[in-house]
């Protein structure tokens, strides 16, 4: 898995921050320690340029950026501090129609003291599924989370999450964790897909008592003719989409209180508006998950090519003026 100089750079802030050490971090990356410490060395040595993975040269300058597009870079990023100098750079290609790579991105960035805090995890292949899913709907992960709202108590976020694209079909906020509430979920997911097939999506989830029910089993088997898989007990396998995104999503909602039920779904709805419109996800082509889910992938990807290609040309065009003058 080759990595760039920012992904590179936001592992080592990591594993150098962890409380679980070295050694237990770079598992969860899937990286070997030979590679973190080869790209801390040239860190400490060369700092951030020594985590690139060729060195510059000055045949290159053809391609610097213009000034004005660098402050284009810092005036999204104070807008949208949130966003990794990854996520930067495909919402710039994508809305401003200007093609600036990541790193070019991270090192404004920095130049700047701007460079965001690192809020995402890279995952190796070793844990993801073995055998990915190739198209939306083929299968969906289901999950509960929780929150405690002030003087109402414990109430569970039931969710499905179609495995391919990332999307959220549907979420809800429940006051237990029953089968009949993940049932209702499923059946409300299925009426928002729209399936146009008779095959319905496989539905992951993990060995919880209102999965594992009969209640359930029946009724997905007999009624919905759904075929149920669920996860091995403490395997990174199973559901590592969903897990993360409650996880994130616990990690932005929770910075508030909530008094009343319907203050937190306010909150949800927001997260998940964001999340499946706004957010880029690097294991899907940095596309945004209702990208992928309504089947625009192909379109955005070309159009970025196109963004590229013409960016570069124009910087080229430029260059060659400035030696033609210079002469």
């Amino acid at each position: 898995m080759r990595l760039s100089a920012a992904e590179k750079y936001e592992i080592i802030q990591t594993v150098t921050t962890s409380e679980l050490g070295v050694k237990r971090t770079l598992e969860s990356f899937g990286i070997a320690r030979s590679s973190f410490y080869k790209w801390y060395g040239s860190y400490l040595e060369y700092g951030y340029d020594g985590l690139e993975t060729t060195k510059r040269t000055n045949h290159r300058q053809w391609n610097s950026i213009p000034e004005k597009q660098k402050d284009l870079v810092v005036e999204i990023a104070l807008e949208h501090t949130e966003l990794s100098a990854r996520e930067l750079a495909y919402k710039i290609t994508d809305e401003q129609g200007v093609f600036i790579s990541e790193s070019s991105v991270y090192r404004i960035l920095k130049q700047r003291d701007l460079i965001p805090a690192p809020n995402h995890f890279l995952l190796s292949a070793a844990n993801e599924f073995k055998d990915k899913t190739e198209f939306v709907h083929q299968m969906w992960q289901t999950d509960f989370t929780y929150f405690k709202i002030i003087g109402w108590g414990w109430y569970y976020l039931s969710t499905i999450l179609d495995d391919y694209s990332r999307y959220i079909i549907h979420w809800e906020l429940c006051d237990s964790m029953k089968a009949e509430d993940v049932k209702r979920t499923v059946d409300t997911a299925i009426k928002k897909a729209k399936l146009k097939t008779k095959v319905k999506p496989k539905l992951l989830s993990d060995n919880g008592s209102c999965y594992v029910s009969n209640e359930l089993k029946s009724y997905l088997k007999d009624d919905l003719r759904m075929k149920q898989v669920h996860g091995k007990p403490m395997h990174p396998q199973t559901q590592g989409k969903i897990e993360r995104y409650h996880r994130t999503m616990k990690n932005v909602v929770k910075l508030n209180h909530f008094y009343h039920p319907e203050e937190l779904i306010q909150a949800l709805e927001k997260f998940v508006e964001n999340y499946n419109n706004k957010r880029y996800h690097e294991s899907i082509n940095n596309l945004t998950p209702r990208d992928v889910y309504f089947g625009r992938s192909e379109q955005i990807l070309e159009k970025r090519k196109q963004i590229k290609e013409e960016s570069i040309r124009k910087r080229r065009q430029i260059y060659n003026q400035q030696k033609l003058v210079s002469l």
